[in-house]
């Protein structure tokens, strides 16, 4: 490991527990800060109300006042989340109806891409929807940072996955690909504890700046964008325990690994790539079927390129 990045670790590695909610409202109300949290959201009916109720009943209240908007992007649920979300206190906004001029592309990207257009925090924190047995302390503990430390830009929650009932501290992708490519290509990243995690939190005049993947590469695609933008220091992390949700199958993980070394590839050379598809196989009745699947190659400008954009802020 670098230097460098021991160095980091030393200081940009809290726990939640270092910063209590009281301390980060009162440099919230000092400073003016606002804070927006996004849930990207498709089909989530089972754990989205949970999370959007804690935040509201710990964070959203007259003594607790740390969380100024709660959005739910629902992309294209054809279950209950929208209405379950609603139900809870959050207000949902369907992807499509977010800048219409721009045809909606599937993926979790293209969703916090365009959750930029309908909030107005001057920090964003992205929150899964499928996380089960949510602590409201994700929150306070990612945002904290960003109201406290000025220097600070992007924090991301770091904590343990289980897994088939064994602890650990990283999910498969993200030891089998996302760790190798970081502390090969990008080694000042290699403290990251959770590189792919879906928590994190930014201020928006970075992240506004940053081009967005439509699909499963985002994350490593902010983190990698954010170094360069504003270099090692201005990146955080925040122990906040443990995170409990829905494991996805391993050709689902097949996918996502192959999005996020595209998502790579892309940033380590902007000349040809391969091409962008990944074949799986499945046993079927006379042996193993090939199917093959587009990989995520769309990428999102940044926000603060967007016409529209412009508008919503000047409002």
């Amino acid at each position: 490991m670098l230097e460098e990045v021991e160095r980091w670790l030393s200081m940009r590695s809290w726990s939640a527990t270092e910063r209590p909610v009281e301390r980060i409202l009162a440099a919230k109300q000092r400073t003016g800060t606002t804070v927006s949290v996004v849930l990207p959201a498709l089909d989530e009916e089972a754990t989205v109300g949970d999370i959007v109720a804690a935040i509201r009943r710990e964070l959203m209240t007259d003594a607790v006042p740390l969380v100024d908007e709660l959005v739910v992007i629902d992309s294209g649920s054809g279950d209950r989340t929208a209405e379950v979300a609603a139900k809870a206190g959050a207000r949902v906004v369907h992807r499509d109806a977010i800048l219409p001029r721009i045809p909606a592309l599937p993926g979790k990207g293209e969703v916090l891409w365009r959750s930029l257009l309908v909030t107005s925090g001057d920090v964003v924190c992205f929150i899964d929807a499928d996380l089960k047995d949510f602590d409201a302390g994700f929150v306070s503990g990612i945002v904290g940072p960003l109201l406290t430390d000025p220097d600070v830009d992007f924090v991301k929650a770091m904590y343990d996955r289980p897994f088939g009932g064994t602890a650990g501290q990283g999910g498969r992708v993200t030891e089998l690909v996302a760790r190798p490519l970081l502390n090969l290509h990008w080694p000042q990243l290699a403290g990251i504890v959770q590189p792919l995690g879906g928590e994190y939190a930014a201020r928006r005049s970075l992240l506004e700046r940053l081009p967005f993947p439509v699909g499963y590469g985002v994350e490593l695609a902010l983190l990698v964008d954010a170094l360069h933008t504003v270099g090692l220091d201005a990146l955080a992390q925040v122990d906040v325990g443990v995170r409990k949700h829905r494991h996805q199958d391993g050709q689902a993980l097949g996918r996502m690994a192959a999005a996020i070394y595209r998502t790579a590839q892309l940033r380590l050379s902007r000349g040809h790539l391969v091409r962008p598809e990944l074949t799986q196989f499945e046993r079927g009745e006379h042996g193993f079927v090939p199917h093959t699947y587009a990989v995520d190659t769309e990428e999102r400008p940044p926000m603060r390129d967007i016409e529209e954009y412009a508008v919503h802020r000047a409002a």
